[in-house]
């Protein structure tokens, strides 16, 4: 199954030529899936909420879309305690769960919102939704892939130094509480950078028996960069296997920059080729 995991579109700063290239390339990838992980917009305003929507309404594949902190008002006090995401819900999903299930290739993808009012960047994972993430993969077959998508990471960059980067809530509660029936991948943006590791190479989620494979995109359509090019991503599954390949905005096209293999061993992810 071949996945393509796009962040942090942040319609209301995005360059029409990103947004074109995104288009062309995710049409020559034919993608099962498109994931979005959240920040479709600036500032949750009702034109970027119609951009992002006529952008999406141009993919010709199935999706699966949840909200980031950015799609959110930030300014407007009413709309951001009482109604956060109506706009995300009229123009977007109103589906607070979405879920993708491909039983011929035994994959299945679940999304959930971590972004809350009471913060302005930080998010979290609610025990309510801890429920409804255990009840939907635990109903599971054994051995179909699971792949959860957030917007929050639960794995720092690599290069940074941990108490600098705010990681999802409760994170690490989440994954003991789904114990067998966690996911195998964990999808999220937010940080506006492209990186992938085992949860077992983080040192707060060490004595986690399974390891848990975190991939991170970069911003697809923003100018709002972070020492990264605009990048988004192209995973293929299969069992016991990921391959992902990151494509960046070079010379007016997403072109692919570097692949990386990632096989389950022993209860861990380890990286099999550069």
């Amino acid at each position: 199954m071949r996945i393509a995991h796009i962040s942090d579109l942040h319609f209301g700063t995005v360059l029409p030529d990103l947004a074109e290239g995104l288009h062309a390339s995710l049409l020559a990838q034919q993608p099962d899936l498109v994931a979005v992980s959240g920040d479709l917009t600036q500032r949750a305003k009702v034109v970027e909420y119609e951009a992002a929507q006529q952008f999406l309404a141009q993919i010709p594949f199935p999706q699966l879309v949840v909200p980031g902190n950015h799609d959110i008002p930030l300014y407007n006090v009413f709309r951001r305690f009482w109604r956060p995401l109506a706009r995300f819900k009229r123009y977007i999903s109103a589906e607070p769960y979405p879920f993708y299930h491909d039983v011929a290739q035994q994959v299945a993808v679940l999304g959930i919102n971590t972004a809350r009012s009471l913060t302005i960047d930080n998010g979290r994972v609610s025990p309510e939704q801890m429920v409804v993430i255990r009840d939907r993969f635990c109903a599971l077959p054994p051995d179909c892939f699971r792949i959860l998508v957030t917007h929050h990471p639960f794995l720092p960059p690599p290069a940074s130094v941990e108490h600098d980067r705010p990681l999802v809530g409760r994170g690490r509660r989440l994954l003991r509480h789904l114990a067998a029936c966690s996911p195998d991948v964990l999808l999220a943006g937010h940080f506006h950078l492209s990186y992938a590791a085992g949860t077992h190479t983080y040192r707060p989620y060490a004595r986690i028996q399974r390891s848990t494979l975190v991939i991170q995109a970069g911003t697809a359509l923003s100018s709002r960069l972070r020492d990264e090019l605009n990048a988004y991503n192209v995973i293929d599954v299969q069992p016991h296997e990921v391959t992902v390949t990151v494509f960046v905005w070079q010379d007016q096209q997403f072109r692919p920059q570097r692949q990386t293999v990632y096989s389950y061993q022993d209860l861990r992810w380890q990286q099999q080729s550069v």
